[in-house]
């Protein structure tokens, strides 16, 4: 399998988080190799937290690949990967998610707090969205509940979910955002709340001069001078 795409289980045979024996199997999906390392380092220690890390995958092709070989309880999804999509990986994983008593569950784990990523993966089948900042202790709290049916948001993203289902209206099509792939839309909204290209490239797991290069695509795309224009367009738009 290739580089990302990993399958086996992890140690630990018995016992579990705080002495109660749960015990909960989990694939990783995300396209940064060192985001899926300090994850694994943070909730993989199978005897203290019970979560016991069976695979990883780095795009969508190999997610699904690797879903379907270890049937976890849970996989912790991002929103964007290459191939599609975390939207992608659930549509091809449908039919896990109904799987009668051994059903796959999602939660989406995500830099992005954008109202159209949240609403894009609940609609698709996620049981819960919580963004990156969330601590180790909360991950694993927020990975057991969703194994036991819940739904789980991180604060003020549930708020998008119950406008959306509560609205009959379709989210309105904007062209220009359209234009922008989905990782020149992260880059874009960091840039309108205010970050340095150094602190958008430490939290998105890129260099420095990716993301100057994402800054001038953005700009070339949307007809836009400087960022100064870029943060009153995403503003507007309420992307912010």
């Amino acid at each position: 399998m290739s580089e990302g795409a990993q399958t086996g289980a992890t140690g630990a045979e018995s016992g579990g988080p705080a002495g109660d024996g749960r015990r909960v199997r989990v694939v990783l999906v995300d396209d940064h190799r060192m985001f899926r390392t300090g994850v694994q380092a943070e909730i993989g220690r199978t005897e203290e937290t019970g979560v016991e890390v069976v695979g990883e995958a780095a795009d969508a092709d190999q997610a699904v690949t690797v879903i379907t070989a270890t049937r976890p309880e849970v996989v912790l999804l991002d929103v964007h990967l290459p191939g599609g999509g975390g939207v992608e990986v659930l549509r091809r994983c449908a039919p896990l998610m109904g799987a009668g008593e051994h059903p796959v569950r999602f939660l989406a784990l995500s830099v992005s707090d954008a109202a159209e990523d949240v609403i894009g993966v609940i609609r698709g089948g996620a049981r819960g969205y919580v963004t990156k900042t969330i601590t180790g202790t909360d991950l694993v709290d927020s990975i057991f509940r969703v194994q036991e049916g819940d739904a789980v948001f991180s604060p003020r993203l549930a708020g998008f979910v119950l406008d959306a289902f509560a609205s009959t209206d379709a989210p309105p099509v904007d062209e220009d955002l359209d234009r922008l792939t989905q990782r020149e839309r992260e880059v874009l909204r960091l840039i309108a709340r205010g970050y340095a290209y150094k602190e958008i490239a430490k939290q998105l797991f890129i260099s420095v001069k990716t993301v100057e290069s994402h800054v001038s695509a953005v700009l070339r795309k949307l007809q836009l001078s400087n960022r100064h224009e870029l943060t009153r367009w995403a503003t507007a738009r309420r992307l912010v």
